[in-house]
């Protein structure tokens, strides 16, 4: 299927560390704040970073070359600052597209995100199974490999949402969507088929489980809703390990790329996450 999203570096955990391991998520945007809840949960140890690279978001505005180029870029400078041990590239597009880029210039573990196709299948009882992505994932030949080899003769709808990553992003800032205009975006999901609906939605997007609780109540029927991010979290406890150690007694961190300032609904959703210090380390977008 071309890029092992999921491995570490040669697939092995980390020398065993005297001090709590030093984890960096990172996202275009939000959507890996649901990653970084997975994560504190499995691997309550950890000390964390989050970054945003709030001043490219959304990544799927960039062509491929250019989206390759920016992770590089934001990903050296934040490898330099903080000096993790391992990073969470908490972003479907961005897994896809820069992994290989990224192992092979930096030589610590990166954990990516896949679509939760392979859950999804395992959890339909219908056989009718949708995928929720941006159009950016839905493009993506790594999604289609992974339909073709997890499907297991379910029937797969692949459904692009273009708005949804920003109505997430507008949920945590205080400016929610109305129930129509969301419930438009995840409509195609709800399939009928010769007496079978759909059952189980995959998401494929770290923004989407931040709307999950909505999606409930304006779902036609009830489907189960699939997150990646528990996957991602065992990942990274079998390349970490149980670390003995406690997590340093410092406030967790979040990084942003832009200056912009944050409302103080999102400033809420982070402290409320765990994130009582905010950074910036600029980056504009070339």
């Amino acid at each position: 299927m071309g890029v092992d999203l999921f491995a570490g570096l040669a697939n092995t955990t980390l020398p065993r560390l005297d001090r709590a391991p030093k984890v960096l998520v990172f996202d275009s945007g939000l959507g890996g704040l649901t990653v970084l809840g997975a994560l504190t949960a499995a691997l309550p140890s950890a000390d964390y970073v989050y970054a945003a690279d709030d001043a490219a978001f959304p990544y799927g505005g960039l062509s491929d070359e250019a989206l390759v180029a920016r992770v590089l870029r934001v990903i050296d400078r934040l490898i330099q600052r903080e000096r993790p041990d391992l990073v969470v590239v908490a972003c479907n597009t961005a897994s896809t597209l820069a992994l290989p880029a990224l192992r092979a210039r930096f030589d610590l573990p990166f954990v990516g995100t896949v679509p939760a196709i392979k859950p999804a299948v395992a959890a339909t009882r219908s056989g009718v199974v949708a995928v929720l992505a941006t159009p950016g994932t839905v493009r993506r030949e790594h999604t289609r490999a992974m339909i073709d080899a997890f499907a297991d003769g379910a029937q797969v709808v692949l459904v692009g949402a273009p708005n949804l990553a920003a109505f997430a992003e507008a949920e945590l800032r205080g400016a929610p969507v109305d129930d129509a205009t969301l419930a438009a975006e995840i409509g195609p999901c709800f399939v009928e088929s010769a007496g079978r609906r759909t059952d189980s939605v995959a998401l494929a997007c770290t923004h989407f489980p931040l709307l999950t609780g909505r999606f409930r109540r304006l779902a036609p029927w009830p489907v189960d809703w699939i997150d990646p991010a528990p996957a991602v979290a065992r990942r990274v406890v079998a390349l970490v390990g149980r670390s003995p150690s406690p997590r340093p007694g410092a406030p967790m961190r979040a990084l942003f790329t832009s200056e912009r300032p944050l409302p103080s609904a999102l400033e809420a959703a982070l402290e409320s996450r765990g994130l009582t210090a905010i950074e910036r380390e600029p980056l504009p977008l070339d």
